[in-house]
């Protein structure tokens, strides 16, 4: 029989509960032996729920436990530096959610840690992972495109998280934004300047903790290739998540927006539903993506999406920022 991995599992929001969910049962040679939430409540009723025998509100002791292999990292952005340098001086494997920082100082600082111990460290970008993203990224490298010249990303939320999450994203560019930043780098290479447009035109509230709701940023890439991205909090009518890359032998589009195959036809209409909301659209790459993190760590084989990766998004995210607030476009 295979081994498996020991894994603990720390911050259990939303996304930590969807992840623990899928390392209890629906990702092979993955063992959940130990979860870490501040929330004491939230972490005993999960535990009590799933058999979970180790629970610790200090996420220091789950670190410390010998029985585990791995820690899965799903808390606030500003809180990674630190879990991640004392994960690497346990030694153990790492799986971590984007963004990995929110400064470019944390990211290095957490970048030197993980080198200096020589641990597995995966960085959580699931879209990569996602069916129609990989093999997007197979056909570029088939050539099937030729040379890809333009990319064009759209990521628009139906509507806005709460402002108490916000106040913690790092911002509009980083928490939404460096997903398509991540695929613009995956698909297109390094990207050179960036020149950003944005405001708060359907939640004033947002300006209060100084975000925005809405933006546009244009890329050009080292190659000289050209890119543009919008985000939105406010698309209203569903979970929009599409890419277009155009190349000069042909054109990938990835993406889609009915979530049911039904098309209603009646009297003066015609019309679909829409993606709901992102677990709908990624649930499955989510799920891939600890997948590839288990198996990468238990075969021996280099992690794919490193510290280095989300070091380099998020200066381009902080450059689309810099951007937008200063008015003028940005080297990178």
């Amino acid at each position: 029989m295979q081994k498996k991995v020991n894994i603990g599992l720390i911050g259990l929001g939303r996304l930590g509960r969807v992840y623990a969910q899928y390392l209890l049962g629906s990702v092979a040679h993955a063992n959940l032996v130990a979860v870490s939430d501040v929330n004491e409540k939230v972490q005993q009723e999960f535990a009590d729920e799933n058999g979970i025998s180790k629970r610790y509100a200090d996420y220091g002791y789950l670190l410390a436990d010998r029985e585990v292999d791995a820690v899965v990292i799903v808390t606030t952005t500003d809180t990674h530096k630190q879990i991640v340098i004392e994960a690497a001086n346990q030694g153990k494997a790492v799986f971590c959610e984007k963004p990995l920082a929110l400064s470019l100082q944390d990211c290095q600082a957490m970048k030197e840690a993980v080198e200096k111990k020589g641990i597995f460290f995966h960085l959580g970008f699931m879209r990569r992972f996602d069916a129609g993203y990989a093999a997007a990224k197979q056909k570029i490298e088939e050539g099937i495109i030729g040379q890809p010249i333009v990319l064009k990303s759209s990521s628009r939320d139906p509507y806005r998280p709460s402002l108490e999450y916000l106040r913690s994203s790092g911002g509009l560019f980083t928490d939404c934004g460096i997903h398509d930043i991540d695929l613009a780098r995956w698909y297109m290479g390094e990207v050179a300047s960036v020149y950003s447009v944005a405001g708060n035109l359907a939640y004033p509230e947002v300006e209060e903790i100084g975000d925005v709701d809405n933006a546009i940023t244009t890329l050009q890439f080292a190659s000289g290739a050209l890119g543009v991205i919008d985000l939105s909090r406010s698309g209203i009518y569903g979970y929009d998540i599409r890419t277009e890359i155009l190349g000069t032998k042909g054109t990938l589009q990835v993406g889609y927006l009915r979530e049911t195959p039904l098309t209603v036809l009646t009297k003066g209409n015609v019309g679909h539903d829409t993606v709901p909301y992102f677990m709908e659209r990624f649930g499955q790459a989510y799920r891939a993506q600890l997948k590839h993190f288990v198996d990468r760590f238990l075969s021996g084989q280099a992690p794919t999406i490193t510290c280095a990766d989300g070091l380099a998004a998020l200066k381009v995210s902080l450059a689309a920022t810099e951007s937008y607030k200063e008015k003028r476009p940005v080297n990178v």
